[in-house]
């Protein structure tokens, strides 16, 4: 069940993350998006963070809840 709740956690924080990022960039044009290396770097890590962040925070209260 743990393996579940990571999972969940993963796809929920990269949902999350993406609805982050889609208020951060809505000011960037699209050239903006395709020319710009450094936006990639900045905004695309920040995405994969908040994914591993909410799966290792949906693991630690799944444990912290059932444990004895």
């Amino acid at each position: 069940m743990l393996y579940v709740v990571g999972t969940i956690g993963f796809f929920g924080g990269f949902l999350l993350g993406q609805m982050i990022l889609a208020i951060l960039l809505r000011d960037k044009t699209r050239e903006q998006l395709l020319s710009d290396k450094s936006l990639r770097w900045k905004y695309g890590v920040l995405n994969w963070i908040t994914a591993f962040g909410t799966a290792a925070g949906a693991v630690y209260i799944y444990t912290g809840l059932t444990a004895p």
